[in-house]
């Protein structure tokens, strides 16, 4: 049986369920691979509710994530719809656009390559 260009919705979803586009979770996971191959992360965890959708990043998954990302769509004409978190739970962007909002990684990405 093939499914071609169908999209299958996930078992359990609900419809009034926040989630990342295709688009978003590449851009992510991108980030998260390339952090992997530095030695930064090594684990991830996803989390979709009905306000917001998140990404957790770890160094070892039985710590707090060291990076957090958040979509939360009430926001997007405020503050920005996009949030990175640290560590400790700072907020460390706000932004309209994912890339924007991911440089902070990114940039400490090209420290550790550099390093």
């Amino acid at each position: 049986m093939s499914f071609g260009n169908t999209v299958v919705a996930f078992p359990g979803r609900r419809e009034n369920q926040i989630g990342f586009t295709r688009e978003e979770l590449t851009r992510i996971l991108d980030l998260y691979g390339r952090m992997v191959a530095a030695g930064e992360w090594r684990d991830y965890a996803m989390d979709f509710a009905k306000d917001a959708a998140s990404f957790a990043a770890f160094r070892r998954t039985a710590e707090r994530p060291q990076a957090r990302i958040e979509k939360r769509p009430a926001l997007r004409n405020k503050q920005g719809m996009w949030t990175l978190f640290g560590e400790h739970g700072q907020i460390l962007k706000r932004g309209h656009e994912l890339p924007g909002v991911l440089a902070p990684m990114e940039r400490r990405l090209l420290k550790s390559v550099d390093s």
